[in-house]
Formats: C-alpha cells, sequence, structure tokens
C-alpha cells in the first residue's frame, strides 16, 4: 500500500440525495479516489500530491443554489489507517447466515464468515447495496458457476459467491486501491479461484459467464448494461444495485431492451438491489 499520505475532505450535504451521489460522481473526475458515505454526505480522500489548493473550483454543485454543501479536510498518513478502520468498522451478520468482519473482530458462528480489511474501498456490507447484494447470493446456487463481480470493491461479493460453490471467477474494479485490497481480502479468505483484474468494461470482450454482479453507481450501469449482457451465458443472471428505487424504472426499461426479465427486487433505505435472467 506504501506510504502514500492523504487528503481527507468531509462533506456535508443538505438534501443527502441526491446531493451526495453528484458530489461525489463530479469529485471523481477531479481525482479523489475514494469515498465513505455517512448519513450527512460523505467523506472523500485524494492523495496528497494529486491535491492543489483551488481543485474544489471545478465542482459544480458546490455552487448549486439547490444544495447546501460545507466541508472540512485534514491530512490523513497512511499508517493511520489501521487504526482508522478498527475504530470506525464494525463487524456485521446478514440473515444469521454471513458474517463481514475485519480480522481483529472475534470469529462469528455462522455459514460464511468473511475477513474484509477494506481499508480504502468499497464493500464492507455496511452500505444498503453492498447488504443486499449480500441477500441476492445468499439465496442464489452458485454450485460450479461462472462469475463475473463487476466493480468489485473490497472483493467481498466474489469472495461469498466462491464460498457458495463458484469455481471460475473474474473481480474487476477500475480503482487501483479497490484491485489490490481485492488480491488482499481473497488471498486472506483463502480463495483460490478468482481472477482480480483492473480497469473497466473494455476487459470483458469474447468472456462468458453464467453470473454477472455490478455495483456500480446509476450512470456506468446504463452505460455498460449491453456489454454485461453480450458475456451472460443464455439463462444466465444478472444482479444489478447501487441505485435508487426512483431509478429503477430507467434501469428495468433498458434491461427489458436487452431481453432480461426482472426476477427479484430487494429495496433497503431506498436503495435497491435487482436480479434479472436473460431470456432465450
Amino acid at each position: 500500500m506504501g506510504d502514500s499520505i492523504y487528503i481527507g475532505y468531509t462533506f456535508k450535504v443538505q438534501p443527502v440525495q441526491p446531493g451526495t451521489e453528484i458530489l461525489i460522481a463530479e469529485l471523481g473526475f477531479s481525482g479523489f479516489e475514494s469515498f465513505v458515505e455517512t448519513p450527512d454526505g460523505v467523506i472523500a480522500y485524494i492523495q496528497e500530491a494529486d491535491h492543489f489548493d483551488i481543485i474544489l473550483d471545478s465542482i459544480q454543485i458546490l455552487n448549486s443554489e439547490e444544495f447546501v454543501i460545507s466541508y472540512e479536510f485534514e491530512t490523513i498518513a497512511q499508517t493511520n489507517w489501521n487504526a482508522e478502520w478498527e475504530k470506525n468498522f464494525n463487524p456485521i451478520v446478514v440473515e444469521d447466515r454471513c458474517a463481514i468482519r475485519a480480522p481483529f473482530h472475534e470469529v462469528f458462528d455462522v455459514e460464511y464468515d468473511i475477513i474484509i480489511e477494506p481499508k480504502m474501498s468499497f464493500g464492507t456490507g455496511h452500505h444498503e447495496t453492498t447488504y443486499m447484494m449480500i441477500q441476492h447470493i445468499l439465496a442464489f446456487d452458485f454450485t460450479n458457476k461462472s462469475v463475473l463481480d463487476m466493480g468489485c470493491g473490497t472483493g467481498v461479493l466474489a469472495i461469498l459467491a466462491e464460498k457458495k460453490g463458484a469455481t471460475s471467477l473474474e473481480a474487476i474494479d477500475i480503482d487501483n486501491w479497490c484491485y489490490l485490497n481485492s488480491l488482499e481480502n481473497i488471498s486472506r479468505n483463502d480463495c483460490h479461484h478468482i481472477k482480480v483484474l483492473e480497469g473497466d468494461a473494455s476487459l470483458l470482450e469474447g468472456k462468458r459467464f453464467d453470473v454477472v454482479i455490478a455495483n456500480i453507481n446509476r450512470n456506468i450501469l446504463l452505460n455498460d448494461l449491453s456489454t454485461y449482457v453480450t458475456c451472460l451465458n443464455e439463462n444466465g443472471s444478472l444482479f444489478l444495485s447501487g441505485f435508487y428505487d426512483s431509478d429503477c424504472e430507467l434501469i428495468e426499461a433498458t434491461c427489458n431492451e436487452l431481453d432480461l426479465k426482472l426476477e427479484k427486487k430487494l429495496t433497503r433505505n431506498n436503495w435497491v438491489a435487482l436480479k434479472f435472467v436473460k431470456s432465450l
């Protein structure tokens, strides 16, 4: 992970949504690498080497009259990360079957005990979308399935899919932190069938999967859905999350155009996770 020094910006956003989603998108274009959503907004991180005094001048939402946004920032040394996660990362249990915990937590007596040291990656199970995707995976038979985890974050969804019987898996993320963190977590959970790649949907050309898992923001999903469907086997299952209930109509309409049939919908605090099946 190196000894990089980061700047952490803590933003408070009113109204929180869709303000936070817009803010994250704009910050991402400006060089911010990782984000942790909070009840009030988001904490955004950027390497000190990439930071400059007027970096927020290009963030248009900060000048919008529709939102009230305040922020403060601090310098965070890389060596502080483990202590920060230990202080803030509490274990969770999904449906009394799957525990997601850090290495320093006690072992849970559950069917699937997953150890995640998230560092700066997305996917601890605390966010509604990750939680619901875990619910979908728990309800699905992955025996001998080939699986794609697109936007893998910490790798937690791919790890659970392998523990549930998947035998060939690829986990892809465009973020270097996520790529490195997924490699660490896959090794930590003694998984042997997951290949981790750094990049985007362009890596999928010529590949085929029985299951595609994509927990990414709405705009990327809409842009890449046709690519996911192209690499999905007939009768394959597509699990989507990373968007709000208000986005469902648009997502479902796009999926219907691609011969995908909605089979199951989960909701949690206005977030949604959908299961589609590829029609013959």
